[in-house]
């Protein structure tokens, strides 16, 4: 009788316990299974539960205003701004403005120098790295480059696109030129400017209350929200978009200078199988492959931040703006206003002229693609038009039409 109840007990526990180990299982497998996933719309996004991962929004939206009040009433010595953009969107032409400010000590694409240090790794590897480089220039520690520099001798005379770099080319640094002039620095004239210690740059950007770095290499918005959450930094984004047909335009006018940024691009792990086709066509016509396939990747990601930031907590949205090309050039006073509010800047006259020479000139484009100069700025918005076969338009509007659609562009 003993023997029996035993043998009873232990088939209960057996039995049991494998019900315990199915439940999980049902659980995970109701996640998986498409049976189970009726009513949800195709998710033409797959990485963005990854990226909104970074917080836990239900959670979040719990003790949102005890965070937005701890985030917005915190004193802040500095300001922390971020343009964050991808190539040929008029990034530069935006960044420039902020470099003409006396109060901004502006760093120019120094991402650059770690992607040409680890070419040909793909994008989405380099994205954690990328981050970690932000977060120590921010804090004006620029030893982080040396890790990417051909010389341990880091000086101002290879960073930062040096010689148009109002801090680097004006007094105390150097004496050429005054951070309160406002104009276009002439490169010829930077040149000449002494090799300094990195020290001494480092020194300058402490005394700086805005520091602005501008950069078209962080793909993923999701990517700088520890930056943003981070108390020390509290870091604010300006997001830069442009007409998807207007990019992919000037995209191919240099698509020679892009072929290594667009293979990075396209090596990504998630991509690997698109990226083993383009090597198919002839040399002469890879360029254009390349460049044509990363403009898709690039609408892909625009999209994903859309969403994301759709979906973000007060804490991130009130450090965030969003800004068109076609807008800032059309209205560049009002949208520059707009811009220096944001950021924590007076907004001067003197910027606000130059902003409408710069906007107001008689060509749409020079012939050097990365030159900034004054342009015309309503030839610009849509040269596209002339300039992009028909084929060429309807394949960047299949690629992009949720992403035009969102930004109203028609």
């Amino acid at each position: 009788m003993k023997t029996r109840l035993q043998r009873k007990y232990l088939i209960l526990i057996i039995g049991y316990s494998v019900m315990l180990l199915f439940i999980p299982y049902m659980l995970d497998y109701s996640k998986t299974d498409p049976r189970f996933k009726s009513g949800l719309q195709k998710q033409r996004c797959p990485d963005l539960e990854n990226s909104m991962g970074m917080w836990n929004i239900e959670e979040k939206a719990s003790n949102e205003t005890d965070v937005a009040e701890e985030y917005g009433n915190r004193g802040k010595t500095k300001t922390f701004i971020y343009l964050h953009a991808t190539w040929r969107t008029g990034s530069s032409f935006l960044g420039e403005l902020f470099n003409q400010h006396p109060d901004v000590f502006y760093l120019y694409e120094p991402m650059w120098h770690m992607w040409q240090t680890l070419y040909p790794g793909d994008a989405e590897s380099l994205q954690g790295a990328l981050r970690d480089m932000l977060g120590s220039l921010f804090r004006c520690d620029f030893s982080v480059l040396k890790l990417y520099m051909a010389s341990p001798n880091l000086t101002t005379a290879s960073i930062f696109g040096w010689k148009k770099n109002k801090v680097i080319c004006s007094e105390p640094l150097c004496s050429a030129y005054k951070k309160d002039e406002i104009g276009l620095i002439n490169e010829a004239v930077c040149q000449k400017c002494p090799a300094m210690d990195i020290k001494s740059l480092e020194r300058e950007c402490k005394k700086y209350p805005v520091i602005v770095i501008k950069d078209v290499r962080v793909l993923d918005l999701g990517v700088l929200v520890p930056l943003m959450q981070n108390p020390s930094l509290n870091l604010q984004v300006i997001q830069l978009f442009r007409d998807p047909r207007a990019v992919h335009n000037s995209r191919l006018k240099s698509k020679q200078a892009l072929v290594r940024e667009s293979i990075q691009v396209l090596r990504s792990k998630q991509r690997a199988d698109k990226y083993k086709r383009l090597v198919a066509p002839n040399r002469s016509q890879r360029a254009d492959s390349y460049v044509s396939s990363a403009m898709e990747v690039i609408c892909e990601s625009w999209l994903k931040d859309l969403l994301f930031i759709r979906s973000a907590p007060q804490w991130v949205t009130r450090n965030y703006i969003r800004l068109r090309y076609e807008d800032l050039v059309l209205q560049p006073v009002k949208q520059l206003q707009s811009l220096f509010r944001f950021s924590n800047l007076t907004f001067l006259p003197a910027i606000g002229d130059f902003v409408l020479n710069m906007t107001q000139g008689d060509k749409y484009s020079s012939d050097k693609p990365f030159l900034i100069s004054s342009r015309d700025a309503k030839e610009a918005i849509h040269a596209w038009r002339e300039r992009l076969s028909l084929e060429q338009i309807r394949q960047v509007e299949a690629y992009c039409s949720e992403v035009m659609s969102l930004l109203a562009y028609h």
